[in-house]
């Protein structure tokens, strides 16, 4: 019996054998005609089966398991000529194609509806968002600059707080627990002091990855969300580029070929270099003063940011890419009343590396890489408080292998490596002072599998270890999406998962204007939660999760995402520290959870986009009694400043003119009131020790009074928000690749004065920015 079971294997092994030897693999990439840039999510199908995959970031796709004969690959992409090509599969055989798309003469609806929904129905896209300049373009563009900054504020689950030092808070989350990538490299600080611009070069962009919650096993060390922005790699066939001037930025960005292709999809050297400079700071006075403050005393914000890219392009598709980075920022806080400086930032941020793309011949698996270098410093000087200072530098190495499966399936799995040193001088609420200097080595390994199911059913299982060295703790987070395809026009989905991280904000609650973004690492030293008891680790932990059902009507698109987070274990720096001996950290909590609502339309000359948005975050902490440096230490809970419960935003654009050479877009937003913390009282700062021995305190006059807080942590609510921005663009043709575009942008068009926040000495409100117009003249070529 066992003989013939053994001779049943052998027979059923060589049968397989057998069938997969008579079958092969077609593999390769997708690119744009003109500029040679990878096609991102093309569709790739062999006529007549229904073998179908699609392209990632790369461009790469790989079908495999094609039984012997000849056929005809199609691939087709949103706002492009579907592509053609015969290809011939014999037994075992290993096929390259690449495959070169050119942008649509003619309106193909049914192959563009067909690819989004292929898109649609094959990907989960549970919480994730892709942007791409065009949509970002879309946008009123404050000073008529667009920037992916200025898009994430209606993207669902984002919460902004404002024009000056606003940032972006995802679905609860803090900024320091969103991870922001460029080229899969970490970027500390992507948004400016003047929060309507971000680092990024908008037309040095291919895609952003927005992933508000639930998102997979690729993305590590971040409790919250994910911000992934893919930068091109310039254009292979011609120098292009575009020169761009306003009343707040001037910006330079040049791409082409250093060697061009010999042939089409030969191999090849190109080059992307960006600047762009803000000299806000000298025009806000000149030009805008006659609109009062704050433009007559100047906006106190300057930024210049510089990125350079060299690509190596190898026959079959495999590419290098050198990179680097300098980002510099600098901001002022004034006087309400009387315009001075009370307070400068200064940061910086450096970089460095390398990332790769091979595709081996012999193998239809996708290898990609990253090894680099950052460096990112912020100081802080007051003129009535302790300077603060922090720093954060390291290296990060990582390689993914990935599989492509017929039926749009995929695995993927790497290893990644980080160093990561921090440095901090801080002061908290009542002068305790901490100085801080840590190192911790992480490695990572995660994996990846995405089942379509007769694209029916997407199944998505990924787990993740990290394991951080200063504190000998290993996490493994297990992780999980689903989407369900009732029809093409109705899909349900989830994700969820496990996240820890191990970097850590500086940022206080009670700073009103909090420009200071500074970083630490966890600590080795023990830390207590809010029951005042010893935590297991000093990680930041987190679950998340997130539900959501797409549906299409016609050319309508919604989406509803209802979604949960449970921070179970937020580090922070302590506000109970009054001792030197007394720890730097404490373990506190926090839930958020809310539900999203989207409407998108999309047709011929119309683009409307509605976002309304409800949530509630409620962290814990632990406080002394009354503030004061004797009070009892209790826990209490309160809403983090960015606790927006209601957010609308209404996005809508018209092209128009025969040419299609005329745009109009326009943006309104409604928030709901921001808490604060409320100001109690008044103290007079005496100094005992002015004349020596011969001070008398009682006839002292003191300086910079000091701020007695309200014992609720933000229990006050400041007013309702609201603002209407508008922009008109005109394109004048110079030639078949050159043209110059004109933008008019108003931003406040009413001028509403949204509260920023309420100065706690002079006891006076400060506004956000009032009515701004703007004029831009851009040149591409």
């Amino acid at each position: 019996m066992q003989k013939r079971a053994g001779l049943l294997a052998i027979l059923l092994l060589c049968l397989f054998a057998t069938a997969y030897a008579q079958t092969g693999t077609i593999k390769g990439f997708v690119y744009d005609k003109a500029s040679g840039e990878p096609m991102n999510a093309a569709s790739v199908r062999l006529e007549g089966t229904k073998l179908a995959v699609q392209t990632d970031i790369n461009g790469y796709f790989s079908i495999g398991q094609v039984p012997e004969g000849t056929y005809t690959i199609y691939a087709s992409v949103v706002g492009y000529d579907t592509v053609k090509s015969s290809v011939n599969i014999k037994s075992g055989q290993l096929v390259s194609k690449k495959l070169f798309m050119g942008i649509k003469g003619v309106e193909l609806k049914g192959v563009e509806v067909s690819a989004r929904k292929t898109q649609k129905i094959t990907q989960i896209n549970a919480g994730m968002t892709t942007v791409t300049p065009r949509e970002m373009k879309l946008m009123p563009s404050a000073g008529g600059e667009p920037d992916i900054a200025q898009y994430l504020q209606v993207v669902p689950g984002v919460v902004f707080t404002g024009d000056q030092g606003g940032q972006l808070y995802i679905r609860g989350g803090a900024p320091s627990q969103t991870g922001i990538l460029l080229d899969g490299v970490t970027i500390y600080n992507p948004f400016h002091s003047i929060g309507l611009y971000s680092v990024f070069e908008t037309d040095a962009i291919r895609s952003v990855d927005v992933q508000t919650a639930g998102f997979n096993a690729q993305y590590g060390n971040r409790t919250s969300a994910i911000l992934d922005v893919h930068t091109k790699d310039g254009n292979k066939n011609r120098l292009s580029g575009k020169v761009s001037a306003s009343p707040i930025m001037a910006r330079v960005m040049l791409e082409g070929p250093l060697s061009k292709p010999a042939r089409e999809g030969a191999s090849s050297t190109t080059f992307l270099l960006s600047l762009k400079h803000s000299y806000l700071g000298s025009t806000s006075k000149s030009i805008y003063g006659g609109f009062g403050e704050p433009f007559k005393s100047g906006l106190p914000y300057d930024f210049t940011d510089i990125y350079g890219k060299v690509t190596f392009n190898g026959d079959n598709g495999s590419k290098l890419n050198l990179f680097g980075f300098n980002f510099d920022d600098k901001a002022k806080v004034l006087n309400p009343v009387t315009h001075t400086e009370t307070s400068n930032f200064h940061w910086n941020a450096l970089g460095f590396g390398t990332t790769f793309v091979v595709t081996p011949g012999s193998s239809s698996a996708l290898i990609s890489g990253k090894f680099a270098y950052s460096k990112y410093n912020i100081d802080n000087n007051q003129l009535y408080g302790i300077p603060r200072s922090s720093g954060i530098d390291g290296f990060e190495g990582g390689l993914d292998f990935t599989y492509f499966f017929s039926g749009y399936s995929q695995l993927k799995y790497g290893i990644e490596v980080s160093g990561l040193h921090t440095a901090l001088d801080y002061a908290n609420s009542i002068g305790a002072t901490t100085t801080l200097d840590r190192r911790n080595t992480l490695g990572s390994l995660y994996a990846m599998f995405r089942k379509n199911f007769n694209e029916k059913l997407v199944f998505e299982p990924s787990v993740r270890l990290q394991y951080y060295s200063s504190l000998a703790k290993l996490s493994p987070e297990p992780r999980l999406g689903l989407k369900y395809n009732i029809s093409s026009d109705v899909r349900l989905k989830a994700a969820g998962g496990i996240y820890s991280q191990n970097i850590i904000s500086t940022k206080s609650d009670r700073d009103i204007v909090n420009f200071f973004t500074g970083f630490i690492l966890s600590p080795d030293q023990t830390v207590i939660n809010t029951d005042k008891q010893p935590v297991n680790n000093n990680l930041q932990m987190a679950y998340h999760a997130l539900f959501g059902v797409e549906v299409d009507i016609q050319n309508v698109e919604l989406n509803l995402e209802p979604w949960y987070k449970n921070f179970t274990q937020n580090m922070e720096l302590s506000r109970i520290k009054v001792n030197a001996s007394d720890g730097d950290f404490t373990a506190g909590s926090g839930q958020a959870y809310g539900v999203d609502l989207s409407a998108r339309y999309n047709r011929k000359r119309i683009y409307l986009w509605g976002v309304v948005s409800y949530q509630s975050v409620k962290y814990q902490t632990l406080i002394r009694q009354g503030n004061n440096t004797n009070g009892e230490v209790v826990k209490q809970d309160f809403p983090p400043p960015f606790d927006r419960r209601f957010n609308m935003n209404l996005v809508g654009a018209y092209t128009a003119g025969k040419k299609k050479d005329w745009e109009l877009s326009t943006r309104f937003n409604v928030g709901s009131p921001f808490p604060f913390t409320q100001t109690q009282g008044f103290y007079e700062n005496l100094n005992p020790m002015q004349n020596g021995i011969g001070t008398n305190i009682y006839t002292q006059n003191g300086g910079q009074p000091g701020v007695i807080y309200a014992n609720d942590i933000n229990g006050g609510r400041l007013s309702w928000y609201h603002r209407l921005d508008i922009s008109v663009r005109k394109r004048f043709t110079l030639s078949k690749t050159s043209n110059v575009e004109s933008t008019l942008s108003i931003s406040n068009v009413y001028n509403r004065q949204n509260i920023f926040y309420v100065d706690r000495i002079e006891n006076t409100r400060v506004y956000q920015l009032p009515v701004f117009p703007s004029l831009n003249v851009t040149w591409n070529f």
